[in-house]
């Protein structure tokens, strides 16, 4: 699997849903810029790397968000001024292998 470059970014804020929210689940917003640079788009499945664990989120475009910076939702693992990278999640399968002779 091919390494995507994927600067680091802040987390600025932290939301914490409960049961009977309307909009719940793991989801990081972040500027249309930064999405850029990762390859990444509006709607799509994400994976935030912390610095104690990593998790699938899906992205949300936020265009109010200072560069740099990114709002998590129901993200264990994450605080806030904490360092995290956002990766894509390749959902391609790998290509098949040739058979070993």
């Amino acid at each position: 699997m091919a390494e995507v470059y994927s600067p680091p970014l802040q987390v600025v804020g932290f939301v914490a849903t409960k049961r009977g929210d309307h909009d719940r689940g793991p989801e990081v917003r972040m500027r249309a810029d930064e999405a850029a640079i990762r390859m990444i788009s509006n709607g799509e499945l994400v994976r935030i790397e912390g610095p104690r664990r990593q998790e699938f989120a899906i992205l949300r475009v936020d265009d109010a968000l200072p560069r740099g910076a990114v709002v998590v939702r129901d993200v264990a693992g994450v605080a806030p001024s904490e360092v995290v990278r956002v990766r894509k999640v390749e959902t391609e399968p790998p290509p098949p292998r040739a058979p070993a002779r």
